[in-house]
């Protein structure tokens, strides 16, 4: 099962290091990456892979928002389907 996750913020160093840790931490598999600094803003999507996480969907995305506001970025993570349900216009 794959989903896809997004982080924004004010860049500082440290933010894929810190996401990264904290998605090993809970077998969750990072498939891909896409990462951009506009200005002094970063914004990054990963599609990852929650197929082996030791937390549901619905309390992974409850600890992406908890870490967003420990770190001061905005991160959400939804289902692909959702992800790809809501783009589809």
């Amino acid at each position: 099962m794959k989903a896809v996750l997004t982080v924004v913020g004010k860049d500082r160093t440290g933010i894929i290091a810190q996401v990264s840790e904290f998605l090993a931490s809970r077998e969750v598999n990072i498939l891909d990456i896409s990462q951009t600094i506009m200005q002094e803003y970063f914004a990054m999507i990963m599609l990852v892979d929650i197929s082996s996480a030791t937390v549901a969907l619905a309390e992974l995305s409850d600890e992406c928002v908890a870490l967003g506001e420990k770190i001061g970025m905005s991160i959400h993570v939804q289902h692909e389907e959702i992800f790809n349900a809501m783009h589809k216009i």
